[in-house]
């Protein structure tokens, strides 16, 4: 093999992970089927309210009636998640967001669609989510031998990525030519098809310490969540970055604005299309140690670029610095899932990974009714540049103030040294 060869084979997915666990591919098979389905309802439901309201404001709302839901159920989430079986958590969760579908698809078939049971179901959408993201976030670490999390995490962003670029564009062209309704009648099948893959998976019972979900319970991960500041860096660094640079809600406007609606499905793939490139090319993240470093780098390009989107004036350019964007948002997502995944304790990963749903969903949910307002006050795309200026000084503040998030290495780090042992025993144990 030639020397270029060796070095591409390299940049490609470690496929490990997929070969070696049954159970990761019957999940990794799951997420395909429904993160394709979710995008397309989550570029439907704007573009309907746009059409019912023809209001920023009331499409950024949307991220205001989720949040507090998300905030409750995703901390109540991370204390069953760890109490009971994941795999029956995440079945029955997604039971429930099929039911969901199936009501904002009858909202859609009524001659004039409400507005209030898309806020409803919304709301409803992020509680159950909360419920479920915790177990299904947790869940990986128990399939996946615990040195091939970091090629698990990358291969999970591989199909989120796809689903983010085929998936937007798609929903414009349903919804143009067909309406709401066919990708909410979409989105319905794809949850139908997950259900079928999870039930396939074994079981993934509590430990046996483990004590019924309870305010207590959830307290003990909040403080092992703050005596850890590595962690508490990562929480943060991805809060500010949504805040601020998350202006999802606007794209339907900024199109109209660059009078390019033909590529409002464009500005919505964007991202992914940049995230999906760093995910295919991804093999040297596997090979890095300094996470921490990896992330505050990822998070300030993410922030530059978002800014950079908001001052150009042409489409293209536009949806260049939205792909970098996502390029750089990618890299962060893998620093913080390595650090999340090989760090904390198998007995309170259902509790920080209801603590990182928060980190990484309450952002945008925020980022949404920021975007909106701001742009009422200053216009859609000084909300835009403005947002991805103020991401860069959050994150250089952060990064001055958490320096042990800096200096995290996985292969000197005392806890992820500890859950590696802890892994290591259990495989024993097993074999």
């Amino acid at each position: 093999m030639t020397g270029t060869a060796r070095f591409f084979r390299k940049l490609l997915p470690d496929l490990t992970p997929w070969r070696e666990s049954r159970d990761f591919r019957l999940l990794w098979a799951s997420g395909c089927v429904t993160g394709f389905g979710s995008f397309l309802s989550f570029v439907a439901l704007p573009i309907q309210i746009k059409q019912l309201t023809g209001s920023a404001f009331a499409v950024g709302l949307v991220g205001a009636f989720e949040l507090v839901p998300l905030v409750v159920f995703g901390l109540w989430g991370g204390a069953l998640a760890d109490a009971l079986d994941r795999r029956r958590l995440v079945l029955l969760s997604e039971a429930g967001l099929a039911l969901l579908a199936a009501l904002m698809l009858a909202n859609s078939l009524l001659p004039h669609p409400l507005l209030w049971p898309i806020y409803l179901v919304a709301a409803l959408t992020a509680a159950l989510d909360g419920l479920q993201r915790p177990a299904l976030d947790s869940l990986t670490p128990r399939v996946v031998a615990h040195d091939r999390l970091p090629a698990a995490f990358a291969l999970n962003s591989l199909y989120r990525n796809v689903a983010s670029v085929a998936g937007p564009p798609l929903a414009g062209v349903v919804v143009a030519v067909a309406g709401a309704r066919s990708a909410y009648a979409l989105d319905l099948l794809t949850f139908l098809v997950s259900l079928a893959l999870i039930s396939r998976m074994r079981a993934v019972p509590p430990a046996e310490s483990a004590e019924a979900p309870s305010l207590r319970t959830i307290g003990q991960g909040l403080r092992y969540a703050w005596g850890r500041k590595d962690l508490l860096g990562t929480y943060a660094i991805d809060l500010v970055a949504m805040l601020f640079a998350y202006p999802v809600a606007l794209y339907p406007f900024l199109a109209a604005s660059m009078d390019a609606e033909w590529a409002l499905g464009l500005l919505y793939a964007a991202t992914a299309a940049g995230a999906l490139a760093v995910a295919a090319t991804g093999g040297w993240t596997a090979r890095v140690h300094r996470h921490g470093r990896m992330l505050l780098f990822a998070a300030l390009g993410w922030g530059g670029a978002m800014a950079l989107a908001g001052l150009a004036g042409n489409v293209w350019l536009v949806l260049l610095f939205l792909a970098l964007a996502g390029g750089a948002d990618q890299i962060s997502g893998v620093a913080r899932s390595t650090i999340w995944n090989q760090s904390i304790p198998d007995e309170l990963r259902g509790r920080l990974a209801g603590v990182e749903l928060l980190s990484y969903s309450v952002g945008p949910q925020l980022g949404q009714v920021r975007a909106g307002g701001m742009a009422a006050l200053i216009g859609v795309r000084g909300s835009i540049w403005a947002g991805g200026a103020l991401c860069v000084a959050g994150v250089l503040a952060l990064t001055a103030a958490i320096p042990k998030l800096l200096a995290w290495d996985s292969r000197t780090d005392p806890h992820a040294l500890a859950v590696r042992d802890q892994h290591e025993r259990q495989a024993a144990t097993v074999s």
